[in-house]
């Protein structure tokens, strides 16, 4: 975790949020800090993040932002909830949402199988942070942490729109 990121971390704790992702984008002339957060402590099946705690934490990391003098004085602040199909960036995110549809994606093909694997998300190995059991087709699956691109809640829209 770079500096900006552990500060800005330390800020969003001290406001009861966790960061979840920070991501710099835009250009020289106009750069972009995305910020998703969430709720500390709210249960996994929501996220606690309103609009108005998003504008809330923007105005507190514009106002942190212009005091560093290495940042563009043109910088935009974009805060946002991680959304329905969150993504899971640490360790603690593959405990947490444990019971929870998930969709990995390896650098390289997942335990024998293709770069993809959707499945229902059994936790961190026991006794262990380096690798992610996955449920696919009855088959539990062991990924190690360093083998995942990317991972993310996967939502059942479907059953969503079937109320």
């Amino acid at each position: 975790m770079g500096s900006l990121e552990q500060e800005i971390s330390g800020l969003l704790s001290d406001l009861g949020f966790e960061l979840v992702t920070l991501e710099h984008a835009g250009g020289s002339r106009r750069p972009l800090l995305r910020v998703r957060i969430d709720r500390v402590g709210d249960p996994p099946e929501r996220t606690g993040v309103t609009v108005d705690d998003c504008a809330r934490v923007s105005r507190m990391l514009e106002r942190y932002l212009d005091e560093r003098a290495e940042l563009p004085e043109r910088s935009i602040v974009e805060v946002s909830s991680p959304g329905v199909e969150r993504p899971l960036v640490k360790p603690a995110d593959y405990a947490r949402f444990a019971g929870r549809q998930v969709l990995i994606q390896g650098f390289a093909p997942l335990v024998g199988r293709q770069k993809r694997v959707e499945g229902l998300l059994v936790g961190l190995v026991e006794g262990s942070q380096d690798a992610v059991e996955v449920e696919v087709e009855g088959e539990r699956l062991r990924v190690p942490v360093t083998a995942i691109a990317r991972a993310n809640l996967v939502y059942d829209w479907e059953a969503d729109l079937r109320g």
